[in-house]
């Protein structure tokens, strides 16, 4: 829906910018996990995630009037991905490997869900829902639930987070 109303609207007025990065963010951290343990889900689910939220980052881009901050927020985001890369496949002995990045997919994922406090607090302020997407966040707690019950079913604490 934020998608579509940046489209028809050609802004992103009231649109909060920092869902839409960490949630890339959390995709390719998961992505990188399922390549590692061979999870065929997690590679189909978060290749696709991510290729729709980096098409909604440069949407966003696209009709954001201050470009600098969103570009400094996508430059950060890529230092902490290569750098998570780096660390991953440099520093972490292979036997940890799954484990370090399963704990840090799990941070970034928390994150991910902690980002929305943004619009809250802005819902708040402004006495407002107007900036609070109810079809996204009903589609996030049956995202969330059914990633829970995946985990669980593997046995995977950090999918289970």
């Amino acid at each position: 829906s934020d998608l579509r109303q940046m489209l028809a609207t050609k802004s992103v007025e009231n649109i909060q910018f920092l869902p839409f990065l960490t949630t890339d963010a959390n995709n390719l951290s998961w992505l990188g996990y399922g390549c590692l343990k061979g999870d065929g889900t997690l590679i189909t689910i978060n290749a696709i995630g991510a290729a729709l939220q980096t098409l909604y980052i440069l949407v966003y881009l696209y009709y954001s009037p201050a470009k600098r901050p969103v570009l400094l927020q996508v430059l950060v985001l890529l230092a902490v991905v290569v750098t998570g890369y780096c660390y991953f496949t440099i520093l972490v002995d292979t036997g940890m490997r799954l484990t370090h990045l399963g704990l840090f997919c799990s941070i970034f994922t928390i994150t991910m869900y902690l980002s929305p406090l943004a619009d809250l607090a802005k819902v708040v302020r402004s006495k407002s829902t107007r900036c609070l997407s109810f079809p996204l966040t009903v589609t996030t707690l049956v995202a969330s639930s059914s990633w829970t019950l995946y985990g669980l079913q593997l046995h995977d604490p950090y999918i289970t987070v």
